[in-house]
């Protein structure tokens, strides 16, 4: 399963298990999808929003630092760090389209907004510019997360092609505050 090409880049394997807390856990994680239509909307967000940034920028400097999470990394991203006591990661699984098509035991999408997303960054290259270089090349993306211009952005492709930019206070709460040169592009 891990030799799944999702475009012309980026593997399933690449993209399940990428971030630290995989790493840090990873003999008791199954990071991979379970829902056919999680590989298609991995493959969609792939091909129309990933594919042209790393043509564009090259694969030497793309850096894909979460993409798809699984129940079971979701589990461990919700749990502190038994060392240092600080959780393990902030996630919003109801919003941040990172676990995809995925249904929890009831059956029910664990993000009623479907589609895929994933964050990154370009190494040497700010984060401002690149939202900068999405919006002027008009990729379709549903929602994008704005961190910081030194950190990576999130980005998600889903049926609702939204559109959506935001960033966020230091205290994690979501905002449009200082974006709206971005907001009319």
């Amino acid at each position: 399963m891990n030799q799944i090409f999702l475009g012309k880049y980026l593997t399933l394997q690449d993209f399940c298990t990428c971030n630290q807390t995989y790493h840090k856990y990873a003999d008791k994680i199954d990071p991979f999808p379970k829902d056919k239509d999680t590989i298609r909307a991995l493959e969609q967000l792939n091909n129309i929003i990933i594919d042209p940034i790393i043509d564009y920028f090259s694969m030497e400097r793309f850096k894909l630092t979460y993409g798809f999470c699984s129940p079971d990394l979701k589990r461990y991203l919700n749990q502190k760090d038994p060392v240092t006591g600080i959780k393990n990661g902030r996630i919003d699984p109801s919003r941040d389209q990172h676990m995809s098509h995925e249904v929890n035991s009831k059956g029910n999408y664990y993000c009623n907004r479907l589609g895929a997303a994933c964050d990154f960054l370009i190494i040497n290259f700010n984060s401002d510019e690149l939202v900068d270089w999405i919006l002027n090349n008009k990729l379709p993306f549903d929602s994008l997360y704005f961190y910081g211009k030194d950190r990576p952005i999130h980005i998600s492709y889903g049926p609702q092609n939204k559109r959506d930019i935001w960033t966020f206070t230091p205290t994690g709460q979501p905002t449009k505050k200082g974006i709206s040169h971005w907001l009319h592009n």
